[in-house]
């Protein structure tokens, strides 16, 4: 029974120190509490880089939710809090940067490589395809033609005379 009880309170006491780690927020109602979640998970944490805020641990992390917290408090738009966070950060805290002439590549970089790619492979299919599908006598100058026929003679020769 004393394990049990031990065990118990061991439990409760590690609860307690998990659930300590979450953010609680009071909201005015629940379309500012939806409107915090998407936000939170629209922007990416600039430490963890590959995580949105909302489910990042960093401390810039809560930060930032913190931060927009208080500015959805202060009732600042959607856009306001973004621009706000990207005038900070960069374009980086976002996941989906706009398409300017700083993020083209992000954008099109891949498709365009994607392209290119596929251009030379077609190229090196096509060239394959033409060399195989050409006779063998068109494949070869007439010197090379003269200089294969007399090797050929010279090995059979030789095969004929060592047997």
């Amino acid at each position: 029974m004393k394990r049990l009880t031990a065990a118990l309170l061991a439990v409760l006491c590690l609860a307690g120190t998990a659930r300590a780690a979450i953010d609680t927020y009071e909201f005015a109602d629940e379309a500012q509490r939806e409107r915090f979640r998407e936000l939170t998970k629209e922007l990416r944490c600039p430490k963890c880089q590959n995580q949105d805020i909302a489910d990042s641990n960093a401390p810039i992390a809560a930060d930032l939710r913190r931060e927009i917290h208080r500015m959805l408090g202060e009732g600042r738009s959607d856009q306001e809090i973004v621009d706000f966070m990207v005038d900070r950060y960069g374009d980086f805290v976002r996941y989906k940067p706009p398409v300017t002439s700083r993020t083209f590549l992000l954008w099109y970089g891949p498709a365009l490589l994607l392209g290119a790619g596929l251009v030379v492979l077609g190229t090196i299919v096509l060239r394959r395809r033409r060399v195989e599908n050409a006779p063998v006598a068109a494949r070869l100058s007439d010197q090379e033609r003269a200089r294969l026929d007399a090797l050929l003679k010279s090995t059979f020769a030789d095969k004929t005379s060592n047997d």
